[in-house]
């Protein structure tokens, strides 16, 4: 059998879907999703595999202006996953009027010459005429080889989004197994579902100061998976709130961690989570790296 593989990168602004959309076309949960913008700091490869076709879809940091060292760090990543890919998926919600940010990255896709497929997701909440309009302002402002309306929420529209896809896929061999799913150890996954439930649980600025280590990660002879964690915090102020009165709001945060931790690897998982604090980490080059953002 002869095998074709597309690689293709998800961009847009933060809080577009572009997680949920690389979850939805995996089948299971491999990047973080919150209603927080700029959740996912790292590039994660998100692995499908169908007949004789692989496609390889990479979920990017929403590009935005970076405040820190860690920002700089998440807009430099998402600017690189643009080049030397098959297909770029743009991302927008559905408003009809481009922002500055889609307008960069519109700049950046035309220069690379990169085949380009624009995504309306969210298409659940709005009506058809405003989908009407949002699809004639981007034709104006460039030309796509598809627009595809979509909803990464409820599937809608994704099987389209992922046959248009197959168009762009070359001949060659599979990049992965064909039954791996992503390019992200098994640790990162973990460290990565413990930093969405602090997202979920914690308010406003502080789930964005955290950083979370897996400083034990060890399977028993019965299959269990025990997983000792490192949540680390830039203020002490900030440690107290994620402990909660009586510790009970890490006592939540781990449940619902280990639940998903659970589920992603298949068996039993004992999780301990201690807290730490960094201070200004955000802003250390060694820190940001030695947390795992490396370019």
């Amino acid at each position: 059998m002869k095998t074709k593989t597309a690689m293709i990168t998800i961009c847009g602004r933060p809080n577009v879907g572009k997680s949920t959309l690389t979850n939805y076309l995996v089948g299971e949960k491999i990047a973080i999703v919150s209603n927080k913008p700029q959740t996912t700091r790292n590039r994660i490869c998100g692995i499908v595999t169908r007949g004789d076709t692989q496609y390889v879809f990479v979920d990017t940091p929403g590009f935005h202006k970076a405040r820190t060292k860690l920002g700089d760090y998440m807009v430099n990543v998402a600017q690189e996953s643009i080049a030397d890919v098959d297909l770029t998926l743009l991302v927008v919600e559905p408003i009809a009027s481009i922002g500055p940010q889609e307008e960069s990255l519109i700049q950046k896709i035309q220069a690379s010459h990169c085949p380009a497929i624009l995504v309306i997701n969210k298409i659940d909440t709005v009506e058809k005429d405003t989908l009407l309009e949002v699809i004639a302002r981007y034709s104006q402002a460039a030309k796509f080889d598809d627009i595809v309306p979509i909803s990464a929420k409820t599937g809608d529209g994704v099987e389209e989004l992922l046959r248009l896809c197959g168009k762009y896929a070359q001949e060659g061999p599979f990049l992965f197994p064909e039954d791996v799913t992503t390019d992200q150890p098994e640790r990162q996954v973990m460290a990565e579902i413990i930093r969405e439930k602090l997202l979920w649980c914690l308010d406003k600025e502080i789930p964005h100061g955290t950083a979370v280590e897996i400083t034990k990660f060890s399977e028993r002879d019965s299959g269990v998976i025990d997983l000792d964690a490192t949540i680390y915090c830039e203020k002490a102020s900030h440690k107290g709130i994620i402990i909660g009165k009586q510790g009970q709001m890490l006592k939540k945060i781990s449940t619902l961690a280990r639940q998903d931790c659970e589920k992603f690897m298949g068996t039993k998982v004992y999780l301990t989570t201690w807290v730490k604090v960094k201070e200004n980490w955000r802003d250390s080059d060694f820190l940001v790296k030695n947390f795992g953002y490396r370019e």
